[in-house]
């Protein structure tokens, strides 16, 4: 493939560098070593290109490299080197000389290393990838652990007494078919059963959706059902309730995340001439966490899979599995490690499915005036936290940095872009706190997570501002 100045001038109009797309000014020389990591890193995520001789802050002039004079050899080397073949071209652009490597995409199942080292992109920086990142890569291929078997060789009544197949049809408000055959043959439809050597094997996923009681019939998916613990205090010392759910995720949800909302604290506040009671959490971010943890569990780790831990003054819901993609980049992208169980989930209306998910807690907890969500990993565990209300003063430089991005993401992808008056109106304050909200931003800006829409302009009072990934 011959690549053209034209094609170049095509990626340095991109809105933001991507997994697949590297860009290096490198004007004189570009270290072997790091390249080496880069083709790596780029190999892991699916391949792309790595530009040399532009500059990687917009506009992206081309600076011209005169780095790799001979393309064939650098290209022999790093096949030498790292095992696989990158494709390297030296392109005359008006501007200077570009040097473009085609990286190849690592093999299905397979992770590349450069000095045992499996690397990948984390924004600016290249990072070791996870363990449970690696295990999902070697882990391509294979069954998946959904599509097991939970129960074999059942009889079309065993089918009907075992799953609520009538939920199936109530959550889509669909009429529940005439025969059952017909019921079988949807189910079957949805790999929620499988034809069997006698009978119906129902499958691992169908278990989990529609199982009337897992722990009885199913005891072997008994540590994939949520469980729901209460504390006394902002602590573990004392707990006074610790339950598992009982019932397939489908079948159970809305019972659960109600029964989630009835345990949550409430407060009265004055609305008009008239109290209302006001309950700690929006139930509309509890119930998309929710949905979130349960599709995006890791189901081949063992331990238990989602929990979720209400102490006085905060929410957690966890589940089994670092994200797939960076917890900077949850509200504008969005993808399932369990494809098949978010498609049906969408279309039993429990989650969207439009990656809007995260969008819509951020917007919750603004209109409730609560600090911003925060996403903590841990070594197998993802963990989102709800925190109840704080005014604008008692909150941290951690909680102000975490709102203003969020808020600033939050307007990028409604089309807008966050001002001072904006995150004035997130936080609830009169104009005449303006200046506290500069601070705000400018902390924001030092921890390089958001940026000004247009630099030119240096009144703050005029200045609007997008994610740095914008």
């Amino acid at each position: 493939m011959t690549i053209t100045p034209a094609q170049i001038d095509v990626w340095r109009q991109v809105p933001r560098e991507t997994p697949k797309l590297e860009f290096k000014e490198a004007k004189n020389s570009f270290d072997k070593t790091k390249l080496y990591r880069y083709c790596v890193a780029i190999a892991n995520e699916g391949g792309g290109h790595l530009l040399l001789g532009i500059s990687d802050e917009r506009p992206r002039p081309v600076v011209g490299t005169s780095a790799f004079p001979n393309p064939g050899v650098i290209a022999e080397k790093l096949l030498i080197v790292l095992k696989f073949r990158v494709e390297v071209e030296a392109v005359e652009h008006s501007d200077g000389r570009v040097i473009v490597f085609l990286i190849p995409s690592r093999p299905k199942g397979t992770a590349y290393n450069h000095g045992g080292a499996y690397l990948m992109r984390s924004g600016e920086q290249l990072v070791p990838m996870s363990e449970d990142q690696l295990r999902r890569i070697f882990a391509e291929g294979q069954p998946d652990w959904l599509e097991g078997s939970a129960k074999s060789n059942c009889s079309d009544e065993d089918i009907v007494r075992l799953l609520d197949t009538q939920s199936y049809y109530d959550l889509q408000e669909r009429t529940y078919p005439s025969t059952r055959a017909e019921v079988l043959r949807k189910f079957e439809q949805e790999h929620l059963i499988e034809s069997a050597t006698a009978g119906w094997n129902i499958t691992r996923m169908g278990a989990i959706l529609f199982a009337k009681r897992i722990e009885q019939d199913f005891p072997d998916l008994q540590s994939k059902a949520p469980r729901f613990v209460v504390y006394e205090q902002n602590n573990k010392l004392n707990t006074r309730m610790d339950i598992f759910g009982s019932k397939g995720y489908a079948v159970g949800f809305s019972g659960l995340v109600s029964f989630i909302m009835a345990q949550t604290p409430q407060s009265e506040v004055l609305s008009g001439a008239l109290r209302e009671s006001v309950k700690m959490f929006p139930e509309e971010a509890v119930r998309e966490l929710l949905a979130n943890a349960l599709i995006h569990q890791d189901f081949s780790q063992t331990g238990p899979s989602v929990r979720i831990e209400l102490f006085s003054d905060r929410l957690e819901i966890s589940n089994l599995g670092l994200p797939p993609i960076d917890t900077e980049r949850f509200i504008d992208e969005d993808k399932s490690r369990n494809e098949r169980l978010a498609d049906l989930m969408r279309r039993l209306r429990i989650c969207e499915r439009k990656g809007s998910g995260f969008d819509r807690v951020v917007n919750a907890t603004e209109v409730h005036q609560l600090p911003a969500p925060d996403i903590r990993l841990g070594t197998v565990h993802t963990s989102i936290v709800l925190f109840a209300h704080k005014d604008f003063k008692e909150m941290d430089r951690d909680d102000r940095i975490r709102a203003t991005y969020q808020h600033c993401c939050l307007k990028y992808v409604m089309n807008e872009k966050m001002t001072n008056r904006s995150l004035r109106k997130r936080f609830q304050l009169p104009d005449k706190k303006a200046e506290p909200v500069s601070r705000a931003i400018r902390e924001a800006l030092d921890a390089r997570l958001v940026q000004p829409a247009d630099p030119s302009v240096t009144s703050t009072r005029y200045r609007s501002y997008i994610p740095f990934w914008a």
